[in-house]
């Protein structure tokens, strides 16, 4: 990628350079956060954003491999990584900085600092990702970008970790005729970038990556929510369980009246769960005023929740929305929601649904969820 000029000496040096310095619209780091999600990029959608961590069970890793930008943003969606952030590793200097490193005597590689959750992602597994997004027989230089910060790199802290590493560049060496010139190296230093690196794709989908982000494709992502957890009762017990109205809509595919049921001006913070099962199924967070007159949500908590059959009744083609555990009749989608959340309109009875406040999730079972609500 080539630099945008700045103008004067300056953008003469940063010409060649690799990732750019930021313009003048680029949203502050703060307002975005880490791992962020990716509804408004080209980029695969992220698996950990809903995702819980105990900080004190995270273990570390940092790798080069070239432009940080689209590493950073390749490695925060292998399911397990709980955070990343972009930096400087290994170099020579004090107080290293953008301006400093791409003059390339600095001995600093661009780098990403990834922490992950080794219950659901362990070392090795992130390692063949990142040999999956590198060309580790080339030196100082991947995709446009040349120069010792280009350079691909493991950095690390413990023998432990080193053992795995060596592991997986022998297992990687097999794949290929020319020597792996990977550095791999104890972690020496590690500087934050500046802020308008940070989540730098997330903020820019049409900036400069050199990465290709279809190897995400072929990742085994449990589901969030166990359909284990929440088995369907028997018939007897619904009648027993339900009100006449609920059990109609949910057993009969029936139809509440609207603006006149309990939910479809309600906002408060909560998640909604299927009334006969309690499968948590839609956030407050994704809840919207549609002026149709029964709860609007954009989208489910996560969309294994649901199940969706074609409708024909009332000599109409519309798409019904059903429970997963508790094939529950909930209602139907359509596509005039909102488009800047993905245009969908999830169009539900409030009969077939329960809320359950945020400050009640815990004690209920539904701590995991409260992510969800943002």
């Amino acid at each position: 990628m080539y630099m945008k000029i700045i103008g004067g000496f300056l953008g003469l040096i940063l010409l060649l350079a690799g990732c750019s310095t930021p313009n003048s619209n680029l949203t502050n780091v703060s307002d975005v956060g880490q791992n962020p999600t990716a509804a408004s990029s080209k980029y695969p959608a992220n698996p950990n954003v809903n995702l819980t961590y105990d900080p004190e069970k995270l273990e570390e890793i940092w790798l080069a491999g070239g432009c940080f930008w689209g590493v950073e943003s390749y490695m925060a969606r292998v399911y397990g990584v709980a955070d990343v952030t972009s930096g400087y590793a290994n170099g020579h200097t004090e107080d290293p900085t953008y301006e400093k490193i791409i003059k390339g005597d600095t001995g600093y590689a661009e780098t990403v600092h990834i922490l992950y959750d080794p219950e659901r992602v362990d070392l090795e597994k992130l390692l063949t990702y990142y040999f999956k997004i590198i060309d580790p027989t080339v030196l100082n230089r991947q995709g446009n970008d040349r120069g010792v910060q280009y350079r691909t790199g493991i950095y690390f802290k413990t023998p432990a970790d080193k053992d795995i590493i060596d592991k997986i560049v022998v297992k990687e060496q097999k794949k290929y005729e020319d020597k792996i010139v990977t550095e791999i190296e104890p972690l020496a230093s590690y500087t934050l970038a500046e802020d308008y690196h940070q989540d730098y794709l997330e903020k820019n989908p049409e900036g400069y990556c050199h990465v290709e982000f279809d190897s995400l494709e072929d990742q085994e992502i449990p589901s969030l929510i166990d359909p284990a957890l929440y088995p369907k009762p028997s018939d007897q017990e619904l009648k027993g369980k339900l009100t006449a109205t609920q059990y109609k809509v949910t057993q009969g595919n029936g139809t509440e009246s609207a603006f006149s049921n309990d939910y479809w001006d309600s906002y408060d913070p909560g998640i909604y769960v299927d009334v006969v099962t309690g499968e948590p199924l839609f956030s407050s967070a994704d809840k919207y005023d549609s002026g149709c007159g029964w709860p609007s949500f954009t989208k489910p908590i996560e969309p294994e929740v649901l199940v969706e059959l074609k409708d024909k009744s009332f000599n109409m083609i519309r798409t019904e929305v059903r429970s997963r555990t508790g094939n529950s009749h909930l209602g139907h989608v359509f596509e005039d929601g909102p488009k800047d959340k993905g245009g969908l309109r999830y169009c539900i009875n409030s009969a077939a649904i329960s809320f359950i406040p945020l400050a009640e999730m815990e004690p209920t079972g539904y701590g995991y969820l409260k992510k969800s609500i943002k």
